[in-house]
């Protein structure tokens, strides 16, 4: 499995970085892990196929994390000319959601005629008193096995983790969130867990902290650590941390 960061970056794009954009291609599938609005623009940038992309994976429905939907669906019928469907993974709410930001960015295009279906899968959040030492029955969508975690982030949806499985791999993703420990069961043992780390040590209400973050490895365990989403504290600080930070460009073999 290779996961490329196309965006790093925050809300605000601290450090000249791109909204969040996972990019994974691996033997079963290749899939974004969100799709922030500049996500576009980053994928041109790095010369990655539109095309080639058959799931978004969504952890939750803020604009930095998803608002680059329209524009990947509209590039896909006016000029990539996709034929293939795309899958959009989220968490509840993500077609409402999504008709809504078309129709405000560009009206009309949420009814358009494509040559592709557009599907959305709306995700429900594995409970919590059936994650704890009993496995979790995931959700498969295009050959990755996903399992959401309901998280602490305001955003008028279900925010999640995720935790992704391919090609015998684990790929696991805070999302947005303050420390919960849910995050324990998203990322335990994963051979690659992106975290949020938005600040270096202050604790805020809905976002995470490295310096929090790290009181908890102990329990993760993952087996390699990368920082993302960090804003402009966090980046005056990213060499006090121990562990890597991502970068937008960034590939790494999992």
């Amino acid at each position: 499995m290779q996961v490329r960061f196309l965006g790093s970056g925050d809300a605000f794009g601290s450090g000249g970085r791109f909204n969040t954009c996972f990019h994974v291609t691996a033997e079963a599938a290749t899939f974004l892990v969100d799709c922030g609005a500049s996500s576009m623009i980053a994928l041109r940038r790095f010369g990655i196929d539109p095309n080639g992309i058959r799931t978004v994976f969504l952890t939750h429905l803020h604009g930095d994390h998803f608002a680059g939907l329209p524009f990947l669906i509209l590039d896909a019928q006016l000029y990539s000319r996709r034929t293939e469907p795309l899958t959009v993974a989220g968490p509840p709410g993500t077609r409402e959601r999504l008709t809504q930001v078309m129709e405000v960015l560009f009206p009309g295009s949420a009814g358009a005629a494509r040559r592709f279906e557009v599907a959305v899968v709306e995700l429900e959040p594995a409970r919590r008193e059936t994650i704890t030492g009993v496995a979790v029955t995931p959700y498969i969508v295009n050959g990755v096995s996903v399992t959401p975690f309901q998280v602490d982030h305001a955003c008028g949806a279900p925010p999640f983790a995720l935790r992704l499985e391919c090609d015998g791999k684990v790929l696991a993703y805070t999302g947005d969130t303050a420390w919960t420990d849910a995050l324990i069961d998203c990322g335990r043992d994963a051979d690659l867990l992106i975290a949020e780390a938005l600040f270096f040590d202050k604790r805020i209400k809905w976002h995470l902290d490295y310096a929090s973050l790290r009181e908890h490895l102990d329990e993760i365990r993952p087996r390699r650590l990368i920082l993302t989403h960090m804003g402009p504290d966090m980046l005056a600080h990213r060499g006090e941390a121990d562990c890597e930070t991502a970068e937008d460009g960034m590939i790494v073999q999992v």
